[in-house]
């Protein structure tokens, strides 16, 4: 489990094939700040969002394996570029955004990305099928980032929701790359997708 408080932006440095058939890829990630004196081969580590096994590791970088079923379900592990990153959270630490599986559910696509004051306004059209889940002061997170909606507009095609970033938010993750048009990983309230499970196998009793 994570919390979606990103402790450091790494970089993806090279990518490689898994295998024949386009089985998926080796990313080796170049930590940046974040401590692996305490990570173990087989540990998880949020990459922009999706769960990632430790499969080796130096004192400053680690490598993951991404298999083609979460590549197809994410974006950004597929090239070179900064990635927001997160160590399994312990039952000692706070947490200080909500519970984050690390599952991605969806793809979104950035409407608005502009400054409003000190802050800073984003707003992401998500798939139709992640509206149930999306609500106003809930939580979801965006590319690993946990963040709280402040609007949720339904469209015929989508869900628009909208957050907003603190500056501290901005500088210490790649959020602050995001521009209109860009995709973006997201994963709902975990606490949510249980709801709806639990209402839907009831009315279908």
């Amino acid at each position: 489990m994570f919390t979606g408080i990103v402790a450091a932006v790494g970089t993806i440095t090279s990518i490689s094939p898994l295998g024949d058939h386009d089985a998926g890829h080796r990313l080796d990630i170049d930590a940046g700040g974040l401590p692996l004196a305490d990570v173990a081969l087989g540990d998880s580590i949020t990459v922009n969002g999706a769960c990632m096994t430790v499969v080796a590791k130096t004192d400053q970088s680690f490598v993951v394996d991404v298999s083609r079923e979460s590549l197809n379900c994410t974006v950004g592990l597929d090239a070179p570029g900064e990635v927001n990153l997160e160590k399994a959270v312990t039952l000692s630490e706070r947490l200080g955004g909500h519970l984050v599986s690390g599952h991605v559910d969806g793809v979104g696509e950035v409407t608005r990305f502009e400054q409003v004051g000190e802050s800073w306004l984003l707003a992401v059209a998500a798939p139709k099928e992640l509206a149930p889940y999306l609500a106003f002061k809930g939580s979801i997170v965006i590319n690993g980032v946990s963040l709280t909606v402040n609007s949720v507009t339904d469209t015929p095609s989508s869900c628009e929701f909208a957050v907003n970033l603190i500056p501290h938010t901005v500088q210490v993750t790649t959020l602050k790359h995001l521009k209109a048009g860009a995709k973006v990983n997201l994963e709902v309230d975990l606490i949510a997708r249980y709801c709806e499970r639990i209402l839907s196998f009831s009315r279908n009793q």
